[in-house]
């Protein structure tokens, strides 16, 4: 391999800060602060707001259009008669 031209690829803590959950992967995201883990290992700590953890589509807590006040089915009807002619 080239030398000087491959990004820093290493393991990166993430944590989502909604929740705490942390995630150890491997990564070159840039990051400027560094975590110790309850191992004995200091790594990179790169911030999340959100992740699959806390995020609504993963954790089954979304809600739905349909479920908001009827919108999906107020569509249905007002173009359910123009689609009849």
């Amino acid at each position: 391999m080239k030398e000087g031209i491959h990004p820093n690829y290493r393991e990166v803590c993430f944590v989502d800060l909604s929740n705490g959950a942390q995630f150890i992967i491997r990564s070159c995201a840039p990051t400027k602060e560094t975590i110790k883990l309850d191992d004995g290992r200091e790594l990179p700590l790169f911030k999340l707001e959100t992740s699959s953890e806390s995020h609504p589509f993963y954790t089954g807590t979304q809600k739905t259009v349909d479920t908001m006040g009827g919108r999906v089915e107020k569509f249905r009807n007002r173009y359910a008669r123009a689609a009849a002619k």
